[in-house]
């Protein structure tokens, strides 16, 4: 009786332990495809600018840094490079 009752717990225990490690490997890979989500976003909406941009000869290039500010910032992130590329 008192080893079942030492297995249970030992399984509970081993549960446990494989919950928290996967929440310790799970947050940043969440995280990390957030990041590649929105940066993705932020690579359409570039392109989409770029592609009516063409016709004013007003182009923002695409390069990661672009990129991952449109990423992050969204559409507030697209209005500062435009400022950026108007003021220098």
């Amino acid at each position: 009786m008192t080893e079942t009752i030492q297995i249970f717990f030992a399984l509970l225990f081993l549960v446990f332990l494989i919950y928290l490690v996967g929440r310790v490997f799970l947050k940043p890979l969440r995280f990390l495809f957030r990041i590649a989500l929105n940066s993705f976003f932020g690579l359409l909406l570039l392109w989409a600018f770029n592609f009516i941009g063409a016709y004013f000869n007003f182009i923002i290039p695409l390069n990661w840094v672009t990129v991952l500010i449109v990423g992050f910032l969204g559409l507030p992130g697209l209005i500062l490079l435009i400022f950026l590329r108007l003021v220098l």
